[in-house]
């Protein structure tokens, strides 16, 4: 029996996840008043994340389109179980 490999990051459905780099992640909280614990959570088994190589502590972009302003984007602090 053959196994299927579906790469969920890859489905018209999922936004596009992208991982911050340590300065964006700086620019990020200072922009916003912010720190990690304060941000919303996404688990690092999530499998959009599957091929983004991330870690506990990481901050992941996601872009969703947006009727009204064409694109949005919303941020997620990984974290383990």
């Amino acid at each position: 029996m053959k196994k299927i490999k579906f790469k969920v990051d890859k489905h018209t459905l999922t936004p596009k996840h992208v991982k911050l780099s340590e300065k964006e992640k700086t620019q990020l909280f200072e922009k916003y008043h912010v720190t990690s614990k304060e941000m919303p959570k996404i688990l690092k088994t999530d499998a959009a994340l599957r091929e983004l190589d991330t870690k506990p502590g990481d901050v992941v972009r996601i872009i969703r389109k947006s009727p009204t302003a064409g694109e949005a984007a919303f941020y997620r602090v990984v974290i383990d179980v």
